[in-house]
């Protein structure tokens, strides 16, 4: 065999550094009938790779597929190769096979533009390849050189490639029906999880759909490699209620589970902040003798900030150590920040909730000295302290901070916070300027802050106006009909209320309430307003008539003016004063050990009422009291 082609030995690495898992690696058989491939682990640039190819051409090698897939792979997935080129040696294969095509597929998925990946065909000129700039050229020039090294000719023309630009539409299911007339590979097990994960990252559900009509044809969907991204697929573009529902159903129905089926449904909950469900799903797992792996725990850790759930944060750090799982640094990292950002966040929460915005700001500037530093958490929590007193020059300076200082990239979440914070102020000309020069189209939960504003600052004509909008996006969430059903009721459009009203009936939708949390002994008890499903619900009645009692004779008058029904004002304190996170304070008055804290999570704004309350009782009864929500 010859090797005057081969990089000098200075430039190759020992075949002890060969790592033996990638996916290019030889079996020994093969290396013995095929030396050149041997050093394919040792390529540390395409200069490398292009004098392997060009001997394998030389010598005929190229010939044999499962050499040829190995070198496509190298080039395809290792740190040192190149898209374009290996596209380019895909459209020269005559019969590539199913492995060549998913490197192929895999490549493009990872790549900058996985769209890519859901529309090639089969020959070279026919691929969605976006031919203008360097990319493309550098690999033409690339193969052309290989060619002259091995002084064969092979028929490839640069220009024939032409300057093609392919636009991608969202859910274009011609492209995947010509992919699957048009490919030369029959897809297999390994191409469908592929080309599922780009329908997640784009998102198109249309499209996830088409596939997961291929997947049923094919006899694939009872794989759980297959059945673990559409899972993920379906919750990924979750935007509409059935694909939610058909997310839960493939889980819920697949003949078997690995560790990735619960961590796809568990990451899936986080993202949408379902963070009892995840707890749920946790017990659930462990229950099936699963064990979590690093994703599951770093995201079950996460749900414990948003809970407040310290003590359910210390047992995930007991069950890794009793478990013997490995203390990754992301998961030692993730302890450590929870812990220290879940303490300081609840204290500055806690100070907001309590009118002690000032004190919140002084303690933030506090924890950034003593070199803690704050994430996107902390900075929802500082800015509703800031927005709880209408402090608008230090939440907009400490909004600015957050890609200046600490290169945190603001979300959703931070809009929200920064339109309710103008909003609170008054200034609705600024909220809606927010809306309109943030990075993004507005979310249907940044509309929902504006909503709110309009409700706060009697805004009618405008909250008619988004809360319609809010409607059409969200036809069947309960929170947006109870918003402007509230604007109706303040502008005295009862008729619209009513109208309202028996939408919701007729669509059989219902008022979601807002629920407090309270984590007392490592059990985390849930409270909805009017609730007395709870175990003890005698005993929390009866503190909460005494809590009234203790109320009123400090002169404690009820803020009504939320209660927007036609009763009489006795009807509407009642109602008022049975909200969750009172309920929530009078168990953890009942049960909390002495010289403790009682902290209480509510998944809505915790109404004026609440918060005046909340001060008072917290005074009263001397036991400090936080309510974040």
């Amino acid at each position: 065999m010859a090797t005057s082609l081969l990089p000098s030995p200075l430039l190759v690495c020992q075949l002890t550094h060969q790592n033996p898992n990638t996916p290019w690696t030889p079996p020994p058989q093969i290396i013995s009938k095929y030396p050149i491939l041997q050093h394919l682990n040792s390529c540390k640039s395409m200069n490398h790779l292009t004098q392997i190819h060009a001997q394998m051409i030389t010598t005929g090698i190229f010939t044999d597929n499962f050499a040829l897939s190995r070198i496509l792979a190298v080039v395809a997935l290792s740190p040192h190769g190149s898209i374009p080129y290996t596209r380019l040696i895909f459209s020269k294969t005559r019969k590539p096979d199913a492995f060549m095509a998913n490197t192929l597929i895999r490549s493009l998925v990872f790549s900058t533009s996985p769209n890519e990946a859901l529309t090639f065909g089969k020959n070279g000129e026919r691929f969605p390849v976006s031919c203008q700039g360097t990319g493309s050229n550098q690999g033409s020039k690339v193969l052309l050189e290989v060619e002259s090294r091995s002084k064969r000719l092979i028929d490839l023309n640069p220009q024939r490639l032409g300057k093609v630009s392919y636009a991608w539409v969202a859910g274009q299911h011609k492209a995947y029906q010509n992919l699957l007339k048009s490919s030369v590979v029959m897809s297999d097990i390994h191409t469908f999880p592929l080309l599922l994960k780009v329908c997640s990252e784009i998102p198109s559900l249309s499209l996830g759909k088409a596939i997961h009509a291929h997947v049923y044809k094919m006899g694939f969907s009872s794989e759980v490699s297959v059945l673990n991204f559409l899972v993920q697929m379906y919750a990924s573009c979750g935007l509409v209620d059935s694909a939610k529902l058909i997310a839960h159903n493939l889980f819920d129905n697949m003949p078997e589970r690995n560790v990735v089926s619960w961590s796809i449904m568990i990451n899936w909950h986080v993202q949408n902040s379902h963070f009892k469900e995840i707890w749920s799903l946790f017990r659930e797992m462990l229950r099936e003798k699963f064990e979590p792996n690093e994703s599951v725990l770093v995201n079950v850790l996460s749900s414990c900030a948003h809970l407040g759930a310290l003590e359910q944060g210390k047992w995930i750090e007991g069950y890794v150590s009793r478990s013997n799982i490995t203390m990754t640094v992301r998961l030692g990292t993730t302890l450590i920040d929870i812990k220290n950002v879940l303490a300081w966040s609840s204290i500055i929460n806690g100070l907001a909730i309590n009118g002690q915005a000032r004190q919140a700001l002084d303690l933030f500037s506090q924890m950034v000295i003593e070199g803690i530093k704050p994430n996107e958490v902390t900075f929802i929590g500082i800015l509703n302290a800031c927005s709880h007193l209408r402090l608008v020059t230090e939440g907009c300076n400490l909004f600015e901070s957050m890609t200046k200082v600490y290169k945190l990239k603001p979300n959703a979440h931070h809009y929200c916070c920064l339109v309710d914070l103008y909003g609170r102020a008054g200034m609705i000309k600024e909220a809606q300027n927010v809306i309109k020069t943030m990075p993004f189209k507005p979310t249907s939960a940044i509309l929902g802050a504006l909503l709110n504003v309009c409700r706060i600052n009697g805004e009618r004509e405008l909250g008619e106006k988004v809360g319609k909008k809010l409607l059409e996006l969200e036809p069947n969430q309960s929170g947006r009909y109870v918003l402007l059903t509230n604007i109706y009721a303040a502008s005295g459009k009862w008729d619209h209320v009513a109208t309202l009203r028996r939408l919701m009936r007729e669509k059989g939708i219902n008022k979601t309430p807002g629920c407090s949390f309270i984590d007392l002994g490592g059990t985390i008890h849930e409270f909805i307003a009017g609730d007395n499903s709870h175990c003890e619900s005698k005993m929390i009645y009866t503190k909460l008539d005494e809590m009234r009692g203790e109320l009123n004779r400090a002169g404690y008058k009820f803020d009504t003016g939320q209660v927007l029904l036609d009763m009489d004002e006795k009807e509407k304190e009642s109602a008022v004063f049975h909200h969750s996170e009172k309920l929530a304070i009078a168990f953890g008055l009942i049960k909390s050990d002495l010289n403790s804290t009682i902290r209480i999570t509510k998944t809505v704004r915790v109404c004026l009422d609440c918060h005046s309350a909340t001060k008072l009782l917290s005074r009263i009864y001397a036991w400090e009291i936080i309510v974040i929500g």
